[in-house]
């Protein structure tokens, strides 16, 4: 199947040139993918965050001070300080719930994105309140690149972040590390057995999480031309577990195919349906889970199975 995502990769090359109006709407979906990988990340070992917008948000936030600060600073930069900036958050934040499984890690992540959130709709001075904070657009290899150019870069940069990044956790789930991350799911008893601590195990996990959520974070921000407190909502929060589950819970493909789904239903059905997106969103994820488990990819797995089946 690995013809597919060949496939697919190519596509969403030629999608500035074939449907440029559409170029913008997969910018959004790429970022929030790489978001919802972090979740999914946390899904293989059993766990669910309800508050990974956090580190969402955190990185998009140190963007925009880092150019509020010094204008035409590199791209690079920005991405870096913001992934940098939301993995020691990461550490901090995960140092504490890596202590609790289930219902108590996911509403203790929650509470630590709506701690953030409140600190950045109080401290308006600083944080610009509900209004935000505007990005300047950073200069790229010491160019300042026109909207249109900018934008084009940032889209392939997205494509190229999707393949490396999508690549580096796949082979992070099977690597020995990954492996033990995710025995906390099946047996963590037997981790303590063996002298591994469960915390440590799950704890390299987080940081991983948190360093996707804020790779993704500072493309959106850059991307958008403006943070705001949403970023770090629950509503966000809660966005990333639904794309996670929509495209296959567990899956790191699935994470960027259910991100392009979301943002096209939610774009279209906002559009023509105003009033009832939600509740349309809401009745399509109902599907998916009544009568698809395994999310877009199980659907995907079992069309290739019945292929396979009727060719041999």
């Amino acid at each position: 199947m690995s013809w597919l995502w060949v496939v697919g990769i190519a596509l969403l090359a030629l999608v500035p040139f074939v449907a440029p109006n559409l170029q913008l709407l997969v910018s959004f979906a790429l970022a929030k993918g790489l978001a919802v990988v972090g979740v999914t990340v946390l899904l293989r070992a059993g766990q669910v965050s309800f508050g990974h917008a956090l580190f969402f948000g955190i990185s998009a936030y140190i963007g925009a001070f880092v150019m509020a600060s010094f204008p035409a600073t590199e791209f690079l930069v920005i991405l870096i300080a913001g992934t940098l900036g939301a993995t020691l958050a990461g550490l901090v934040v995960g140092l504490f719930v890596v202590r609790y499984r289930g219902i108590f890690f996911g509403m203790l992540n929650l509470a630590f994105s709506m701690i953030f959130w409140s600190i950045l709709e109080k401290f308006y001075h600083y944080t610009g309140g509900a209004d935000g904070i505007r990005l300047t657009r950073p200069t790229v290899l010491g160019m300042e690149l026109g909207r249109g150019a900018f934008e084009l870069f940032l889209y392939y940069l997205a494509i190229v972040l999707v393949v490396a990044l999508g690549w580096f956790t796949i082979r992070w789930f099977a690597s020995p590390v990954g492996q033990l991350f995710q025995t906390i799911k099946t047996n963590e008893t037997r981790l303590e057995y063996l002298g591994i601590s469960p915390r440590r195990a799950l704890l390299s996990g987080y940081l991983l999480s948190a360093a996707l959520c804020g790779v993704g974070g500072i493309l959106m921000a850059t991307t958008q031309g403006v943070v705001t407190p949403e970023y770090v909502w629950w509503v966000r929060s809660a966005e990333m577990v639904f794309i996670a589950v929509l495209g296959g819970a567990g899956s790191v493909r699935g994470a960027f195919i259910g991100a392009l789904i979301y943002e096209f239903v939610r774009t279209y059905a906002s559009a023509y349906a105003g009033d009832v997106w939600q509740m349309l969103l809401g009745a399509f994820l109902l599907v998916i889970i009544l009568f698809a488990p395994g999310g877009i990819m199980g659907l995907i797995g079992a069309a290739f199975s019945r292929g396979g089946r009727k060719s041999s």
